[in-house]
Parts: structure tokens; sequence; C-alpha cells
């Protein structure tokens, strides 16, 4: 299954996004354009499906109704998202879930979110659940809370829960995976790889770590030439440890761990991995990130590749600034979402809406020869000469 369409109503940058979504979809525009909130709305689907957390904490994590609404908004305060399931094998929409919420309580810490409508449409395009129903409307207490989030409410269509909670958050710190104990832990709500990356590895059924980590080093040759025998270990105090054989002059090659690796080797082991482990959507922050170039170039590749799964394609969704990567001729217009910043709030375009993108890309250039010009300030050049003395 794939997210294949989302409306947004005041959610962060945008005061209106209807847009449709590819398996493959990369998000381009300029510093803070919203390319990282926009991507923050599926996390968020994500983080309200899950029982013990749902809207109040999802909420909570962002700081509050307040600080999730647009600026632009003006008079409209309720955010709005509604998001369209579609199914691999026959390409139809077969669930629909809509969410409106505002913000409840009089004193500084007595601030709820407030459900103004929950809805979902199943394949038939059958409304089977309308909220407020009667009986928020007895307790208005109910409306604190989602039936997406509640095992005894969403019988009727647990599978979007469970889908919701399946989507991962990728955004490697190398310096988490290096120390982790240097940095506060994991609150349990997040699962972007960095503290508990090798924990996650390690606790992985050891045959499919195994075949994963042999994926991982074959391709390590070709990106870093010095690496082999990329291996899952446990020191002394039986804690675990990624390591390789680093080559090297002398005769006898060396054994390193993570805290001795590169960043981009450790943003490129992670990615690797995260794109291995699963089948249900993937949100990719930046992944060019302290890569060469080189490798760069064919990430969209990689990733197209690794989206094959028996049990259907997996959606992956990437914030990029990068033209090395969009430079691959094997992106589509339709794969693209453009930013672009107005005084209204950010504006998604998908690269195929335009015609003149569409000439452009038709006469045989690439995503990042159309796209990056048209996302980047208008007005740049201007910005080395504000230090001329």
């Amino acid at each position: 299954m794939i997210i294949s369409h989302i409306v947004l109503k005041n959610w962060r940058n945008f005061r209106a996004v209807d847009v449709s979504l590819a398996e493959r979809v990369f998000i381009v525009g300029p510093n803070a354009s919203g390319k990282s909130n926009l991507l923050d709305v599926f996390r968020f689907l994500r983080d309200l499906a899950r029982s013990g957390g749902g809207l109040q904490e999802a909420v909570r994590l962002r700081g509050g109704v307040s600080k999730i609404r647009c600026l632009a908004a003006r008079t409209q305060s309720d955010i709005e998202i509604e998001a369209h399931i579609t199914d691999d094998s026959n390409k139809s929409v077969i669930w629909k879930y809509a969410i409106g919420f505002s913000q409840t309580g009089g004193g500084v810490f007595d601030v709820k979110a407030k459900l103004k409508y929950e809805k979902v449409w199943n394949e038939k395009d059958a409304l089977i659940l309308n909220r407020p129903n009667d009986e928020d409307k007895n307790d208005a207490k109910l409306l604190e809370y989602t039936h997406l989030e509640q095992p005894t409410s969403n019988v009727n269509f647990r599978e979007i829960a469970e889908f919701f909670q399946s989507i991962q958050y990728l955004h490697v710190i190398p310096q988490l995976l290096r120390a982790p104990a240097a940095f506060l832990k994991s609150n349990g709500h997040e699962d972007f790889y960095g503290r508990d990356f090798i924990e996650k590895i390690n606790k992985t059924n050891i045959q499919t770590r195994k075949a994963f980590l042999k994926k991982i080093n074959d391709a390590l040759k070709f990106a870093v030439p010095q690496f082999d025998d990329l291996d899952l270990i446990k020191d002394d105090m039986g804690v675990p440890h990624l390591e390789v054989l680093c080559k090297h002059w002398r005769p006898h090659a060396g054994k390193q761990r993570e805290d001795q690796f590169s960043d981009g080797t450790l943003r490129l082991v992670g990615l690797l991995w995260a794109l291995l482990d699963g089948n249900k959507p993937i949100l990719l922050e930046e992944p060019e990130l302290s890569l060469h170039p080189g490798i760069v170039s064919k990430l969209a590749e990689v990733i197209a590749r690794l989206q094959k799964r028996k049990t259907g394609r997996r959606q992956v969704i990437v914030t990029t600034h990068s033209y090395d990567l969009l430079a691959n001729k094997g992106i589509g217009g339709d794969e693209v979402l453009m930013l672009i910043p107005t005084d209204e709030g950010t504006e998604v375009k998908p690269a195929d809406s335009d015609e003149e993108v569409k000439t452009l890309l038709n006469s045989g250039l690439s995503v990042a020869d159309v796209v990056i010009p048209i996302t980047t300030p208008k007005n740049i050049q201007q910005l080395s000469l504000q230090f001329e003395q």
C-alpha cells in the first residue's frame, strides 16, 4: 500500500495542499520552504495511530496546535489532513482517512487538541466513520481522542492504523550513532536511525541480518573501496558494534568499528539498511548529506531497485537539495513536488503540472536542470554581495 494523495489545510508552512503521490517522491525547495514540515505530516499520521500516544501526544511532540497551525491561516484555525491509501495490486483507493482538529482549554497547562471531525471511507467510497457522533455530543471529552488510535474503536478500519504505524523515518546523525551514551535516550516516539541503529540491527533475525549486511557490504566495496567484511560483533561487555575490515598498505588489514567510520559511510550504511528493512513507506531526509556526488548520483537508482518487494512496491518519500541526485534521468516529473514560498504560505506544485516544466523535461533535460532553478531563491546572487567591503 502507498499514500497516493494528501490534502492539507493550515499545516505548518502550508495553507492548502492537494497533491497526488507516486511510489517514489522527491520534495524539492529552497531552505525554510517546508520540506521537512511536509515530510512531518506523514510522521504525524504515524504518531496519531499509535495507541498510548494518539492525537494529544502527536500534537504535544510538535509543540502544540499553535506551533502546527499555518501562520498564514488568518481566520481559519482548524488544521485538516486527508490521506488516500492505494492498493499495490490494482492501484485503486482502498481507504481514505480525514481529520480536522483545533485546540481547546483556557490555561497554559490546560490546552489540548480537540477533534473537529474524523472520517473514514472504505474501498467502495462509503463513509464508515463520521465524527462527531452521538456519543461525542453527549461527552465532549471523547473529542480529545481519535478512533484511529484506539483498538476498541478502529476494528472496522484497523488496517489504516497499522499502515500508518509502519511508516519509517530516516535521518542518520553520525554523532548519535558513534556515541549514543553521550545523548539523551530516545523518547520512544521517533524511530530514525541514530542512537538505536546498531541495536535495531542486533535485534533483527540473524539470517535476515546476515543477508542485509552482505548486500550492504557488497555495495560498500564500490562506494568505499577500502572496506570489506561488514559484520555485527559484540564486545567483552556484550555491546553490539558494526565492524569492517579496512584494507591499507600494511600486509594485514585492520578492523574498524563504527566510531571510526566516516560520516558518509555511517549515513550510507544506515540508508541501505533502512531501504532493505521492511516494505512499508519510508521518509528520507536529505540522504545526500556527507556523500560523494558520484554516490549521490546513483541514489535514485538504488532506491528504485530496493523498492521492489515480493509483497508490492515500497513507497519512498525524499527531501533533497541535491542537483546530483535529481540529475538522474530516471526521475520523472510525476515523482517531484516543487515547494514555492509565497506571502500566503508555501505552495506545493507537482512538477508535471507545469506545462513549461513538462516541455523542458520532454526535451531531454533532467529534473535537476529544470526544477533546481525554479526552486532557487530569486535574488540569491545578492548573497555574496552583502559582504563586500
